[in-house]
């Protein structure tokens, strides 16, 4: 089918879109760009193998987009519509398309429990209502008079300096274990998620491997490379138990910090599956100008296992919504702390 479309665009003039003034784009050729974008993501996309039998073969998503651009295209937006819309059948969102008035992106909504209501831990005095501290994203303070210390970080793209992460465990000196709630942080810098982590390991620790593209086909990978993150030697190392609390919102630098922080003597990680995502982005301009970004290098926990697809957490627990809803209760953060205080084993 792909080869049949070839020989017909030779038949046919160039095909263009007339993009508007206000777009701010000059004119350009339709089919060039889509099989720039098309042969980019086949010879440089990192998940091919493991998709295999939840999407559809790159080779049929080819025949099934092309016709869509010679006859259902008329404008610039609709041309948007369908490249974000072949791009979309990656089901990967770490693939965007970036254009001066729109950006595609991949929607992750699906069926699983979310776990976590954003209104009951930040305006309920018994989590971070009243007397919370705040500095370079996390909020935290103590919980069960004193014994259990509790940090929320909403987004890995929040930055923060050692120093931060020395004053906040410091003032939880006195806890018997600490809670790192992470649920529905969609993800953000890798160089936050080792700076974080180095703050809870006695030693240089193996916290997973990467690999790296090496050719064209699906599946030309280097060797699996480690990566490693180093205890932070100026700054405090909490050697407490600590609890994790994750959900199914938890995304990129979050995954990778869950799989970072799973397995690590002290370490349990508490919730619900996170969502994955855990490929490395790389960028590269159309012809046209417009940018794509997409997964190039995959991530494997220190097990060597595949995270795109999500972490399971040691001990899974869903948020109780009706308790969530009646009481204002985190039945997450609660059975955490009770792990903390001994009252669960």
């Amino acid at each position: 089918m792909k080869r049949i479309f070839a020989i017909i665009f030779v038949a046919v003039s160039s095909v263009f879109v007339s993009c508007d003034d206000d777009l701010e784009y000059e004119d350009f050729d339709i089919v060039e760009n889509f099989n720039f974008l098309w042969k980019e993501i086949d010879e440089k996309y990192c998940f091919f193998d493991y998709k295999k039998d939840s999407i559809m073969r790159w080779d049929l998503v080819y025949d099934k987009y092309l016709p869509k651009v010679y006859y259902d295209c008329d404008n610039v937006t609709e041309y948007f519509d369908i490249l974000a819309a072949m791009l979309g059948e990656l089901k990967d969102g770490h693939v965007n398309l970036y254009t001066s008035f729109d950006v595609s992106r991949y929607d992750f909504a699906d069926n699983t429990p979310i776990d976590f209501d954003y209104n009951v831990v930040n305006y309920n005095d018994r989590y971070l209502g009243k007397d919370t501290r705040s500095v370079g994203g996390f909020k935290y303070k103590t919980l069960r008079d004193g014994k259990v210390g509790y940090i929320y970080y909403g987004s890995f793209s929040s930055s923060f300096s050692s120093g931060n992460i020395n004053n906040i465990l410091n003032s939880f000196e006195d806890t018997d274990g600490l809670i790192i709630d992470v649920r529905s942080n969609g993800g953000g810098s890798i160089a936050n998620v080792n700076a974080l982590v180095s703050h809870f390991i006695d030693e240089t620790t193996v916290i997973g491997y990467r690999v790296n593209k090496t050719g064209p086909g699906h599946s030309d990978f280097s060797s699996p490379v480690a990566e490693k993150v180093s205890p932070n030697n100026t700054g405090i190392i909490y050697k407490k138990p600590v609890y994790v609390l994750t959900n199914s919102r938890c995304f990129s630098a979050t995954n990778e910090f869950v799989y970072a922080m799973k397995g690590l003597p002290r370490v349990k990680i508490l919730g619900g599956k996170t969502g994955g995502g855990c490929g490395m982005p790389f960028t590269t301009e159309l012809p046209c100008g417009w940018k794509v970004r997409f997964s190039a290098n995959p991530c494997y926990d220190k097990n060597m296992q595949i995270t795109e697809f999500g972490v399971d957490p040691d001990i899974v627990l869903h948020l109780d919504e009706e308790l969530a809803y009646k009481q204002k209760l985190d039945n997450i953060i609660e059975t955490a702390c009770d792990y903390i205080e001994g009252k669960k084993k």
